[in-house]
């Protein structure tokens, strides 16, 4: 019998490419017995850490692009870590299927594990431009995943790279200079000869605006789950997070709309 394309040797399944057995062995409960919800919260965070790390690897092809003056391909990727963000808030609305209650029932498990210590969200928040060198003593990591932060720390991040592109354009973005950054980027959104810029900077802005939006329906899911209780990690809970809600990666882009 003649086979068709992709069967030949058999080496290769769907599976195995996927790694479809590892994955599916690495959902293992705390509870004892077994919670019925504490599968999906395990799965939906796993699915987290996932597209933590393609966003982290599309960010990072941005900021290679935004230095390389490719503003095409920087635009075409970051609508895919917008289109990504969209889905991240999406997983919210399925955790809230899970009662407070049901989640009371292993919450105690999970101490002192904490959605606070995910090496990977911040990560996004380094790359992207907020750094805060306290995590380097208040997560709990690996050595391997300290050596990681701590080299994302040192990287440029996507505002030194859309500074460079700018400088590379004619519009100067002195690191020692807001007025003149500023001057800049009103020069950008009203000369339509930087339409390209403008809209490279629009991108960006709105990865910006979907990661705000996931930090508020996160907060909103905390406090729908456990109110003002302190976090499995030793943190506020939903009082810390309310205090992350002002946090942007670009507030330079959001400050130039009152001044058009």
């Amino acid at each position: 019998m003649e086979r068709s394309f992709g069967e030949q040797g058999g080496k290769l399944s769907y599976g195995s490419y996927l790694k479809v057995p590892e994955i599916l062995a690495a959902q293992v409960l705390e509870s004892d017995p077994p919670a019925h919800d504490e599968m999906l919260f395990i799965i939906t965070h796993q699915a987290y850490e996932l597209w933590f790390k393609q966003a982290i690897f599309e960010l990072e092809s941005v900021r290679e692009a935004l230095f390389a003056g490719d503003t095409l391909a920087a635009r075409h990727l970051m609508t895919r870590v917008a289109a990504i963000e969209r889905v991240m808030i999406e997983h919210i609305g399925v955790l809230e299927t899970m009662s407070p209650q049901a989640f009371l029932e292993f919450r105690h498990n999970l101490a002192p594990a904490s959605g606070f210590q995910s090496v990977q969200f911040r990560e996004m928040e380094f790359i992207s431009g907020i750094k805060d060198d306290r995590y380097f003593t208040r997560l709990e990591m690996s050595e391997v995943e300290l050596a990681r932060l701590h080299k994302r720390f040192d990287e440029p991040t996507l505002w030194d790279a859309f500074c460079t592109l700018l400088e590379s354009r004619g519009l100067p973005m002195p690191a020692d200079s807001e007025e003149t950054r500023h001057a800049s980027l009103l020069t950008m959104a009203q000369d339509p000869k930087y339409l390209d810029e403008f809209f490279t900077s629009e991108a960006l802005l709105s990865h910006d605006e979907q990661f705000s939006l996931w930090r508020y329906r996160h907060v909103l899911m905390v406090e729908r789950q456990i109110g003002t209780k302190s976090g499995t990690g030793g943190s506020a809970g939903a009082p810390y997070l309310r205090s992350t809600l002002s946090k942007r990666f670009f507030p330079e882009l959001w400050e130039i709309r009152s001044s058009l």
